[in-house]
C-alpha cells in the first residue's frame, strides 16, 4: 500500500470501550499517523481504556465544547448532521470511518478522496432494533423520536450513497446494509483481544460470567433471573444504563456479584475461572465477546440470534437457547452441565480472528480497491 497516502480516521465518539473502539485501535495501528475525528471525546467516561488513545491525534467536533456533551448527544442527534459535515477533510486521499450509531460516515469529502466505511451496524435506533435503553415507553419521547428518527433515516440513507466502499462487520451487518442502504458490502470481521492465549491448565470456578454494556437488548435481566432460579453463582462486569437495577440484584442474590467494569486483564482471568459466558443479547451486530471468551478455552451459551450465530459453533464451542426467556437459558444451562467443551477447540476456532488477521484482510482489501481505481 503507498505509504504516502494522506489517511483520516473517523470513530463515532470516544466515550466508552468496547468492539468498535478495539476495531479503531487497529486501523490506528495500520494507519499511526492518522488523525482520528470524532464527535466527542471524555476521556474521564473512558478511565483507565483512555491510555489506548492519549498519545492520538484526536479531533474533536464543536459539539465537544457543550457543557455536558456525552449526555447531551442522544437527546440531540438531531445535530449529527452538523456535527460531521463541520469537518474539513480537504487534502486526504484516503477517509475510513468506523460508523454505528452516531452516524460518522456522514462526513463530507472532495472529489478524489476515497472514503471506505467499515459499518458496525446501520443505527440501530433508526430502524427498530432493540436499543440501550427503552425510553420509547414515555409517551413525549416516543413523539420526539418518531419526528427526529424519521429526518434522520432519510439523512442516514442519503449518506450511505456518499460512500465508495462498504465493509461490513458481519454477514448480518451485511444482509442490514444491503436492505437499509442498498448497497453491497464486503465482510470483514472484527478482531478479539490481541493476547495469545495461554495453554497451561487454569482451574475453573463454580461460576457464571457476564460481561457486556448494561443496556437493555444485551439482557442482563435474564442473565440474572436464570442463575437466581437455578441457584447458581453469576459474576456480572461491565456499565451502563442498567447499572442500578444490577447493583439492586446483587444486593438481593447472594449469588449475584456485581463487578462494574474492569481491566482487560481482570476480564481475561474472569474469562478463563468460569464455567462457561453467558450471552443473551437480542439482535446482535456481531457478537464479539463470544469469540474473546473462546479465545480463552471458555464455552458460551447464548440466544440464537443475528450475529451470534456467525461467532458461536453450536456443539463445539457453546450451545443456543432459542427463546428470549431466563427459562429458556436455565434449560441451556441444564443441558451444559451435562455435556463436555475442548477449550483447544474454543481457542482454534478463536484463532480466525485475531487482530493480525483483520489487519491483514483490511490492507489487502484497500490496496485492492485503490489498485482498481488506477487500472
Amino acid at each position: 500500500m503507498n505509504k504516502l497516502l494522506k489517511v483520516a480516521l473517523v470513530h463515532d465518539y470516544l466515550v466508552s470501550f468496547g468492539g468498535a473502539e478495539r476495531v479503531l485501535i487497529a486501523l490506528h495501528e495500520i494507519w499511526p499517523e492518522a488523525p482520528v475525528f470524532v464527535s466527542i471525546a471524555d476521556c474521564k467516561k473512558m478511565g483507565s481504556f483512555w491510555s489506548f488513545f492519549k498519545d492520538w491525534q484526536i479531533k474533536t467536533s464543536w459539539f465537544q465544547h457543550l457543557p455536558g456533551a456525552s449526555k447531551l448527544i442522544s437527546p440531540l442527534r438531531f445535530l449529527l448532521p452538523l456535527i460531521w459535515e463541520s469537518f474539513d477533510f480537504s487534502g486526504f486521499d484516503l477517509v475510513i470511518s468506523s460508523s454505528s450509531w452516531a452516524i460518522s460516515k456522514a462526513v463530507l469529502t472532495k472529489p478524489g478522496t476515497i472514503h471506505f466505511c467499515y459499518c458496525h451496524t446501520p443505527p440501530r435506533f433508526l430502524y427498530f432494533y432493540p436499543q440501550a435503553q427503552k425510553w420509547l415507553k414515555y409517551w413525549p419521547v416516543k413523539i420526539y423520536s418518531a419526528l427526529v428518527n424519521h429526518k434522520l433515516r432519510i439523512y442516514d440513507y442519503l449518506t450511505s450513497q456518499r460512500i465508495d466502499y462498504f465493509i461490513a462487520n458481519s454477514r448480518e451487518v451485511s444482509r442490514r446494509i444491503k436492505k437499509f442502504y442498498r448497497r453491497k458490502s464486503t465482510v470483514i470481521q472484527p478482531p478479539i483481544v490481541d493476547l495469545k492465549p495461554s495453554s497451561k491448565k487454569v482451574k475453573r470456578k463454580d461460576f457464571y460470567f457476564y460481561a457486556s454494556r448494561l443496556y437493555s437488548y444485551k439482557h442482563p435481566e435474564m442473565a440474572i433471573e436464570a442463575c437466581v432460579k437455578m441457584g447458581r453463582k453469576l459474576v456480572i462486569a461491565g456499565d451502563g444504563a442498567l447499572r442500578p437495577e444490577v447493583e439492586k440484584a446483587a444486593r438481593e442474590n447472594n449469588n449475584i456479584s456485581y463487578l462494574g467494569r474492569v481491566p482487560d486483564r481482570k476480564l481475561w482471568r474472569l474469562y478463563r475461572q468460569c464455567r462457561a459466558f453467558l450471552y443473551p443479547v437480542e439482535s446482535e451486530d456481531f457478537g464479539m465477546m463470544p469469540l474473546e471468551a473462546a479465545h480463552f478455552g471458555t464455552p458460551t451459551i447464548a440466544y440464537c440470534s443475528a450475529g451470534t450465530k456467525e461467532t458461536v459453533l453450536a456443539g463445539k464451542t457453546g450451545l443456543f437457547f432459542k427463546e428470549p426467556t431466563a427459562d429458556s437459558l436455565a434449560e441451556a444451562m441444564e443441558k451444559f452441565e451435562q455435556l463436555k467443551f475442548s477449550a483447544a477447540e474454543c481457542r482454534n476456532w478463536a484463532a480466525n480472528f485475531s487482530k493480525e488477521n483483520f489487519k491483514k484482510r483490511i490492507k489487502q482489501f484497500v490496496a485492492s480497491k485503490l489498485n482498481e481505481l488506477k487500472n
